[in-house]
């Protein structure tokens, strides 16, 4: 059976302790803290709930927010952060402990005072991450029934995001600066066509995926081959989506600070006149 020594308690039920491998670990356990001073030795099966935080920062901000959490809180979001590693199968970046913790007493914080903040990425969160739109699900609903709250559809969309952050190791700024930089693009994209894009149909699915693909490859610099006679005629036969390919991607261009390859504005051109042809 492992054993752990005390670092530190941080109340009845949370230690910082050092394991086997002279790692800090965050022991969390009903009772575990009581009476627990430096040194002394917790063993295994005691032990309800346990995470490694690597990073000091990260440790230091997970601690702070500890006094602010109830103990049934607490052991749901660990919970919740349990059931994201499950269902994602991989190494989650530790900073969602607490990005995630943060976020949730927040989310709380603010239904209990009857506010209700609206999620204005919500449509390109859930075309963009259906994999963890769909994890983010079972967390809401897995929050819902053990606190007793009803958390409204727009935290699930907030909470993807969290579990993207967590499984791709991306900040939350950036993932954040990608959807308004896909919201900007898609308003206009409507403005200019003079159309009006279902936000749950398969035509706005299908875009938003395009246009994300699009950004990775420019964020990444890769590459790809230009047919020049094909835009040639491309900019002939469709001069309304041609230009407005030419405008998203300097929209583009001025928000990733990356040049954007000439080939991109063909393929873009034909996914915008399809569009076009479906509308008229």
């Amino acid at each position: 059976m492992k054993k752990f020594s005390v670092l530190k308690a941080l109340n009845n039920n949370v230690i910082i302790a050092v394991n086997e491998e002279q790692e800090e670990v965050v022991l969390i356990g009903k009772g575990i803290g009581f009476n627990k001073k430096r040194k002394d030795v917790i063993q295994e099966d005691t032990v309800e709930k346990l995470f490694v935080l690597r990073d000091k920062k990260e440790q230091e901000s997970y601690i702070k927010l500890l006094p602010n959490i109830d103990e049934t809180t607490l052991a749901t979001i660990i919970t919740a952060i349990e059931i994201i590693k499950k269902n994602s199968n991989t190494l989650l970046d530790e900073k969602v402990h607490v990005a995630l913790t943060d976020h949730i007493l927040f989310a709380i914080t603010r239904l209990q005072r009857g506010m209700e903040i609206k999620n204005p990425f919500l449509s390109e969160t859930k075309a963009l991450y259906p994999k963890e739109y769909e994890i983010a699900e079972e967390v809401v609903d897995y929050m819902n029934q053990t606190l007793a709250i009803q958390m409204p559809v727009g935290e699930v969309g907030f909470i993807a995001l969290h579990v993207h952050s967590a499984i791709s190791h991306t900040t939350m700024s950036e993932i954040s600066s990608y959807s308004n930089l896909l919201s900007r693009l898609v308003d206009t994209i409507e403005e200019q066509l003079q159309i009006v894009i279902d936000r749950e149909g398969i035509d706005y699915i299908r875009l938003i995926r395009h246009m994300r693909f699009t950004i990775e490859r420019v964020l990444k610099e890769e590459k790809m081959e230009e047919p020049a006679k094909f835009a040639i005629l491309l900019k002939k036969e469709y001069p309304v989506c041609y230009n407005l390919a030419w405008k998203l991607i300097k929209i583009m261009q001025q928000t990733l600070r990356k040049p954007v390859y000439d080939a991109e504005a063909v393929y873009l051109t034909m996914h915008l006149q399809r569009l076009l042809v479906k509308f008229n």
